[in-house]
């Protein structure tokens, strides 16, 4: 069993605060020394008291699935050999209320690789991001639906 922290930090600062009009940025601070400004989503929360220059939790939340499904997939690819050049995500997340719930009910991962050498068939492309679905430890522990589309 492996632990993971993080620490989340908010300060009210001058505001009333009972008046709904404080701040929601903050600071995620984690044990290897990075801190990530963030906020609620200006989609939830209007500005100026969220900041639209801080990473949300939905956003982060799907970086992080996007984040874990590429590790997989570039283990994964080690290990069979294939040589990867670069791998980038466009990845997209969708928030909806379903059955009274609001939540980030449809995760889209749109990755685009490039190998070096010879680029394995599409087949063997889709088989490789299914099996680092399967192995991701952050889709393995949410209701959300991610689906993989290759263009």
């Amino acid at each position: 069993m492996t632990t993971f922290s993080a620490e989340v930090a908010w300060e009210r600062g001058a505001a009333i605060f009972t008046d709904g009009r404080y701040s929601r940025g903050h600071t995620w601070s984690f044990d290897g020394g990075a801190i990530v400004a963030a906020s609620a989503s200006p989609h939830n929360v209007p500005l100026p008291y969220a900041l639209a220059e801080n990473v949300d939790p939905e956003e982060a939340y799907i970086a992080a699935l996007s984040s874990c499904h590429m590790l997989f997939y570039l283990w994964l690819a080690s290990r069979k050999g294939i040589v990867i050049d670069s791998y980038v995500d466009a990845a997209t997340g969708l928030m909806e209320t379903v059955r009274g719930r609001t939540m980030v009910s449809r995760v889209e991962l749109r990755p685009h690789v490039t190998y070096a050498g010879d680029v394995p068939g599409r087949e063997f492309e889709r088989n490789l991001h299914h099996e680092a679905h399967e192995l991701c430890f952050l889709a393995n522990s949410v209701k959300t639906e991610i689906t993989v589309r290759l263009d």
